[in-house]
């Protein structure tokens, strides 16, 4: 099914949070792994229209396994001239000629069930993938490579530590199968670091948390798109735990934002937190989605919270956002879930 465009509106805001720093990347190449993922999509899609805007003379060739399939899904884009799609698997993608002065490393699906059931296959897909990507860039004269790792790289987040910053050193246990995507992308920034010993280019690092906006999958593990997908449908909300957890989102449009400013100005092999850092419980979260699309759906909540226990949390510190490169949150969150859920409304008229 064809998929709307994404607001005008937010590519708009993110063309003016970013106009000042594309100058650079006149009659330039860009090369884009994961290009149409939820990521990717609002890459792309900010990349063409900043590129008509600004009249950069830019081009994206990006990496996709069936380059037919995106083409039926967002359409607009494929018929771009200034986009290129090249078939091929992350981890053996077949080399193209010419220079690509920079590139986004984003593939890798962050999928609960491929961890679950194909646990070798996703880390293969991270670490493959991410040395095949090290080598096209080696090989390409690139000059800023942008890795979107996760936040996922610290491990189980210290109960007492409301936001987690960059120099935390906790991991994930590599023991643990559920591990695999977590101990994945610690091995991708490592093998950044490990290929800039013997580079000139500028390798930037986004630790990514969690998110929200169009394109975000309402039916998989993503608590937020599951809990517009149920108002929208017509379904109570359901919390598979006691939801207690802590979350925060940010909106797509502030993480392409914070993605393009990081591929253009972060600092060479400085991580840096991307999302929000305005948490709320799981069980607030559900109200927030009732609240902000003033539905009147029942929250059904599976489990009862145990008194005294320890809090679960999933939070970054983006004070580094904040003080080396300028990065605020300019969508608050209900109004994040209200822009969500009227795309999806639009494109299930569009279908009709």
């Amino acid at each position: 099914m064809a998929q709307q465009p994404l607001p005008t509106s937010d590519l708009d805001h993110i063309l003016s949070e970013t106009r000042s720093l594309w100058d650079e990347m006149h009659n330039k190449q860009i090369f884009i792994t994961g290009g149409t993922g939820f990521f990717g999509c609002w890459l792309l899609e900010s990349f063409s229209y900043i590129n008509r805007q600004l009249n950069l003379g830019a081009r994206a060739t990006v990496l996709t396994r069936d380059p037919g399939a995106f083409a039926m899904k967002c359409p607009h884009l494929a018929a771009d001239p200034a986009l290129a799609f090249l078939a091929g698997d992350v981890r053996s993608f077949s080399f193209l000629d010419g220079d690509f002065q920079y590139v986004i490393h984003a593939a890798t699906e962050a999928s609960a069930r491929q961890a679950a059931e194909q646990p070798l296959e996703m880390l293969t897909t991270i670490i493959d993938g991410t040395a095949r990507v090290l080598n096209f860039a080696q090989t390409h004269a690139t000059r800023k490579l942008l890795l979107t790792s996760s936040g996922a790289v610290y491990g189980k987040q210290p109960a007492g530590l409301t936001h987690v910053p960059e120099n935390h050193l906790g991991g994930p246990d590599p023991l643990d199968p559920a591990s695999v995507y977590a101990e994945g992308k610690r091995i991708s920034e490592q093998m950044c670091a490990v290929q800039a010993v013997h580079s000139s280019m500028e390798i930037k690092i986004a630790r990514c948390f969690a998110f929200v906006g169009p394109h975000l999958p309402l039916d998989t593990h993503f608590a937020i798109g599951n809990f517009i997908g149920d108002i929208l449908g017509g379904r109570p909300i359901r919390i598979n735990g006691d939801g207690t957890p802590r979350r925060s989102y940010l909106y797509a449009s502030d993480l392409a934002i914070w993605l393009w400013t990081m591929l253009f100005k972060s600092p060479h092999l400085t991580p840096v937190n991307v999302g929000s850092a305005n948490d709320l419980s799981i069980l607030d979260l559900a109200r927030a989605v009732v609240q902000s699309l003033n539905a009147s759906a029942d929250i059904r909540v599976a489990k009862e919270a145990v008194p005294g226990s320890d809090v679960a949390r999933y939070v970054p510190s983006v004070d580094r956002a904040k003080s080396l490169l300028g990065l605020n949150e300019t969508v608050n969150l209900m109004e994040a879930i209200r822009r969500t859920a009227a795309w999806y409304v639009e494109a299930e008229k569009g279908s009709l």
